[in-house]
């Protein structure tokens, strides 16, 4: 009898599988496949190893003469936390660790990432906020940032932080390895370690400075205006500065007004930073046009000026308010609101939020600080020519600010308030010359002493090019120079 064999069915997916682990084990036995190394951190090789050359090999021999270099990531590449501490890691990887991003290596025989690790952050400074304070929070040896304030100069660099300013650390198991700080627009401080100390250098930031003209009428409000023209806030403060003593520009203003400005604008690296000072303006206000130049005497002293070298100062401001209204005109028949009889109004009330700065409108000496029956909290200030002003209804004063104080025009003398006989928050502001009430709004005011007749030909010869460039036509315009 004839036996039959039956072979047992195999898929066909079975056999595959086996075919690719034979060829696998006799790549393996052959020496055609090797396993690959382990990554060295949370960062793809990609991005975490940068190869001097095409035949690289991190794990070389430490005896190689293979040259490498260690650097931490760029400002820029990283981006810090200062709520939590904590920073992500170079784009494209996830986070290193708890505050810091992951070394970058070009070129590292013998690499050992644990001792190589470097931790890298940028914290936004909040209010209230010190260096003590953020050493902590971040686990930074605190001898190093005793160190540092021992280094000559640098420690008023250090401890007067701004909120909202940036501060870079560099720094390796709580070890301070670098900080850099920005001090101001044109200087950063940068602090390195140097074999086992710290040592700090501050590195100049060239800045560009562009000139430019631009002009605008008014239609709504001065800041709009301005804006609409193609530049800054700083701007548009600086021209009421430089007018505000011939114009109110809480009442005079008028919808068809109209200016030209040339002025600086700060650049650093190719990026605009800020409007700068203004070099020359014009402004017609109700028809009557007034200019202004900036001018530096050969003694150092700027200032603005007429056409003719006359001073724009004068000798007080035509409001001690910057941008309010006027609730209430000097009137010698009001009403007053409280008392529901006639009553003289001697003074000009400027509506305000309480706690708007009140400023001082002369140079002057302060006669009284205290409180004053329906005025309420009261400053009086003795000026020259027998002149005295008065600020009412405020809700506190200036630190400082008592009887037998200097101040200066335009010092912040106390904050408007609603104190004393008040419906609402405004200053009560008085003009008085020899005891007799005047309207501060119409009133001649004294003018500052003219530009030095020596100085008469270099004031001219510096300040005609800039007056010209406003010869332009008012309207919407911006123009280059």
């Amino acid at each position: 009898m004839a036996v039959r064999f039956r072979l047992p069915r195999t898929s066909f997916a079975f056999l595959l599988q086996a075919a690719a682990c034979a060829v696998v084990a006799w790549s393996v036995w052959n020496g055609g496949l090797t396993r690959a190394p382990a990554p060295l951190s949370a960062e793809p090789p990609a991005a975490a190893v940068t190869p001097d050359s095409a035949a690289f090999n991190p794990f070389k021999d430490p005896a190689a003469d293979t040259p490498f270099t260690l650097t931490s990531p760029a400002p820029g590449d990283t981006a810090g936390s200062a709520a939590s501490g904590t920073a992500s890691g170079a784009p494209g990887g996830p986070a290193a660790g708890a505050a810091g991003a992951a070394v970058r290596l070009a070129g590292a025989p013998g690499f050992d990432g644990a001792q190589l690790a470097l931790s890298s952050i940028d914290v936004i400074v909040s209010r209230n906020d010190t260096l003590d304070g953020i050493f902590r929070r971040l686990k930074l040896n605190l001898a190093d940032l005793a160190s540092l304030r021992a280094l000559p100069g640098l420690k008023a660099r250090l401890d007067s932080l701004r909120p909202g300013e940036s501060l870079h650390f560099t720094h390796k198991d709580g070890e301070l390895i670098g900080l850099q700080r920005r001090l101001n627009d044109a200087e950063t401080l940068d602090v390195t370690r140097a074999g086992d100390g710290l040592k700090a250098t501050v590195v100049a930031n060239p800045l560009e400075t562009r000139t430019r003209t631009v002009g605008g009428r008014i239609y709504s409000s001065l800041f709009e205006a301005v804006e609409d023209s193609g530049a800054n806030d700083q701007t548009a403060v600086a021209l009421a500065d430089i007018f505000g003593w011939d114009i109110d520009f809480v009442l005079d203003v008028r919808p068809g007004d109209s200016f030209v400005v040339t002025y600086q604008e700060i650049w650093r690296d190719g990026r605009y930073l800020k409007d700068g000072p203004v070099l020359a303006a014009a402004f017609v206000n109700q028809g009557r046009e007034y200019r202004a130049v900036r001018y530096t005497d050969p003694s150092g002293v700027t200032s603005y000026y007429t056409p003719d070298g006359r001073s724009m100062r004068k000798a007080f401001l035509r409001a001690p308010l910057e941008f309010s209204r006027v609730s209430s005109g000097f009137n010698s028949a009001r009403m007053h609101p409280i008392l529901n009889r006639i009553r003289a109004h001697k003074g000009v009330d400027y509506a305000a939020p309480i706690g708007t700065p009140v400023r001082a409108a002369g140079d002057g000496v302060i006669r009284f600080a205290g409180v004053m029956g329906g005025y309420g909290n009261l400053i009086e200030i003795e000026h020259t020519h027998s002149i005295t002003t008065v600020y009412g209804h405020l809700s506190r004063f200036a630190h400082g600010m008592r009887p037998g104080t200097r101040v200066t025009q335009g010092t912040v003398i106390a904050y408007v308030g609603m104190t004393g006989l008040a419906t609402g928050p405004h200053l009560h502001y008085e003009y008085r010359v020899n005891g007799v009430f005047k309207n501060p709004q119409t009133v001649v005011l004294p003018a500052a002493a003219p530009i030095a007749a020596t100085y008469s030909a270099d004031f001219h010869a510096r300040t005609d090019p800039l007056l010209a460039s406003l010869d332009l036509a008012v309207g919407p315009m911006l123009v280059s120079r």
